[in-house]
């Protein structure tokens, strides 16, 4: 079911994955429980790229080889989805550990996959859809869930599907936001932070089309009844889409890595990774070419402005680039919960580590809440936090960062190493940064910490941890 054998492993290098896996979150987001669940705790909308090379570790390491990292993944995922509680806006409870709801994430799944191979003219056969339907309902035992929740087998599971679709699923905002903001606005990944303008004007074109396409895959009875526009010449630019990527299977073997990729789109500016010394000069050279073109031009071209990174940051640039984690322009507990699950999932902890790294952030949003919430509407505005010493490092804070030192800390010797902080930051040491005997100190490392996470200035590897895309 797992391994190299498995019909999941063969997924992750091929191109088409990506328009199924996009397509399998939409309906996902369409499902209320899930849809509410994003809009409250997510940060797939501020911070796509993280999301989604977080993801893509977490579906590897659910089909690797080895069974105790499959059981150590699936424990993290329910301490994860535990976590993950309450009512959306209509007061209808939603629950991550509810096991018919994670029962349809996997369903989404399977289906995209199904889908996925049939628009690129190459239809499962009827052996190789049960293989994978098996290894679905395996990955809910896993998980801990009883395997009845999902149909016993292949011919059951389509009229539950269909059941689903037509009186569970609706059109959630989780779902609208995906399908018309999310790819109309993603964010540059850091690897291309040099060429915003490149980025912005293949999004303005790709983005829309992505939708276009998605829309267009989806069961037709749903999109009647939720009303999502379907553009003239939709199916046609879908059906060439799935086969185009399909196309891409002729290459030669190793070619297209999903997990390469994966990581350069989340590689920050300063990595000492050769990959991005790569692409930084190869910027330095697109800017001279354009430097030489606006010399040699009869006319005036628009320049492109130099990116700032002034050592001061407003109260309100803190607040929108690090606090507010989900993007909804307020500061409240799922957004340090986000904060928490980033670096637990970059230090790879297990627990206690994991639990005391959250409940250090509890502590801390208790404390912001009791000094900055001064409506009592249990969270707290931007307006709010600028309005109040955003220099605020309490005791609480101060907890943070010496259960992240800790949980860094690895072998327990006081010190940071080159090879923890690699865990940490995916960077060396930088050179701004003063180590004794090449490393880093306790007292070090929290004034650090607490000068980046109390607004106090900007700091060149701090800022990717929680404001990279």
């Amino acid at each position: 079911m797992f391994g190299a054998g498995s019909q999941f492993r063969k997924f992750f290098n091929d191109p088409r994955w990506a328009l199924a896996l996009i397509r399998a979150t939409v309906l996902e987001a369409a499902h209320p429980q899930v849809g509410a669940a994003l809009i409250d705790n997510s940060t797939f909308v501020t911070h796509p790229w993280r999301r989604l090379r977080n993801t893509f570790r977490s579906v590897q390491r659910m089909f690797a080889e080895d069974e105790r990292e499959r059981l150590r993944e699936a424990a993290r995922l329910n301490r994860l989805h535990a976590r993950i509680a309450g009512a959306d806006g209509r007061d209808r409870p939603y629950d991550a550990m509810d096991p018919e709801v994670r029962a349809w994430v996997v369903t989404t799944l399977f289906e995209s996959a199904v889908t996925m191979y049939r628009l690129s003219g190459q239809p499962l056969q009827q052996e190789e859809m049960e293989r994978l339907y098996a290894e679905c309902r395996a990955f809910l035992t896993m998980l801990g869930d009883d395997g009845g929740h999902l149909p016993a087998d292949v011919a059951d599971f389509w009229p539950y599907y269909d059941r689903v679709v037509a009186e569970v699923l609706e059109n959630t905002d989780a779902m609208r936001i995906i399908l018309f903001k999310l790819f109309d606005h993603l964010p540059v990944p850091s690897v291309l932070g040099g060429f915003p303008t490149l980025w912005a004007a293949g999004r303005s074109l790709a983005g829309p089309l992505l939708g276009a396409v998605t829309v267009a895959s989806l069961p037709e009875s749903f999109r009647r009844r939720t009303g999502l526009p379907e553009l003239p010449g939709a199916q046609a630019l879908m059906q060439g889409a799935y086969v185009t990527a399909g196309l891409t299977r002729f290459l030669p073997e190793g070619w297209i890595r999903a997990d390469a990729i994966a990581d350069l789109l989340t590689l920050s500016p300063d990595s000492d990774d050769p990959r991005m010394r790569t692409i930084t000069e190869l910027n330095k050279q697109i800017k001279r070419a354009g430097a030489l073109i606006r010399l040699i031009s009869p006319l005036p071209l628009p320049r492109e402005p130099e990116p700032e990174s002034p050592v001061q940051r407003s109260a309100e640039e803190f607040f929108g680039e690090v606090l507010d984690q989900t993007g909804d322009g307020f500061l409240d507990w799922p957004d340090l919960a986000a904060m928490a699950r980033e670096l637990s999932t970059r230090l790879d902890l297990d627990e206690p580590q994991e639990t005391r790294l959250y409940n250090a952030y509890a502590d801390w949003w208790r404390e912001l809440q009791s000094h900055l919430d001064t409506d009592g509407d249990g969270r707290i505005s931007r307006q709010e936090y600028a309005a109040a010493v955003p220099s605020l490092a309490g005791p609480a804070l101060i907890k943070v960062a010496e259960v992240l030192f800790d949980a860094t800390d690895k072998d327990g010797n006081q010190r940071i190493d080159a090879d923890e902080y690699r865990a940490l930051f995916r960077a060396g040491f930088h050179r701004d940064l003063t180590t004794e005997d090449g490393t880093y100190s306790r007292s070090a490392f929290i004034n650090d910490f607490l000068s980046f996470m109390s607004g106090r200035h900007r700091t060149t590897p701090y800022d990717p941890l929680l404001t990279q895309a």
